[in-house]
């Protein structure tokens, strides 16, 4: 690889301290403190199925509740994307994933095309995954992705167990955007007919 596909953020407010490097090109290799034991078995599971290397580093305003943390390390993680996407030239663009957990499906699609949008549709059965309330989750996709400057289609098929739904959806997130992002060597522009993405 000539090029190193990497992204470096950092973001300090008054509320949290977030530091996150992502590297496209990985082994799927994470090390992740956010001080959200759930969250931080999400991004490992992102990682390791994108085959992405992460690298996150949180401090936040825990004694409020999870929000701003939990939020800003999203919005680090999208930024982080679309500065190691770069220009997006010879990338496949769009791509999805199904990924079952036991009882449990998730489907993600991704389209990395400049311009941001999301959906979530996810029914749970319980308030909270250990510190991350489940009513976060799909702020936290929606964060993500505008902030990574892409269309984000997710949702829960079918399950019963949060813990499960949660797991499916990380993980085919983690999925479709290694496919999107990958290399095309036919390609040596942007997928685009226009000769562009939008910014």
């Amino acid at each position: 690889m000539d090029v190193i596909r990497q992204g470096k953020i950092k973001r300090k407010t008054t509320e949290t301290d977030v530091q996150v490097r992502l590297l496209l090109d990985g082994s799927g290799q994470a090390t992740v403190a956010t001080g959200i034991g759930f969250l931080d078995h999400m991004l490992t599971l992102f990682a390791v199925h994108g085959l992405f290397d992460l690298e996150v580093q949180a401090t936040g305003d825990l004694e409020i509740d999870e929000h701003h943390t939990a939020e800003d390390v999203m919005i680090c993680l999208g930024q982080a994307l679309d500065q190691a996407l770069g220009e997006r030239k010879g990338i496949v663009r769009t791509a999805h994933s199904f990924v079952p957990m036991d009882e449990s499906l998730g489907f993600v699609a991704v389209d990395l095309s400049g311009r941001p949008y999301c959906v979530v549709e996810a029914k749970w059965h319980t308030s909270r995954l250990g510190q991350l309330g489940t009513d976060l989750i799909s702020h936290l996709f929606q964060s993500f992705a505008f902030q990574g400057r892409f269309n984000l289609h997710a949702a829960v098929l079918y399950g019963q167990n949060d813990h499960h739904q949660a797991e499916a959806l990380f993980k085919a997130l983690g999925r479709a955007l290694d496919g999107a992002t990958r290399l095309d060597p036919r390609r040596t522009d942007v997928p685009s007919s226009k000769g562009t993405l939008i910014a």
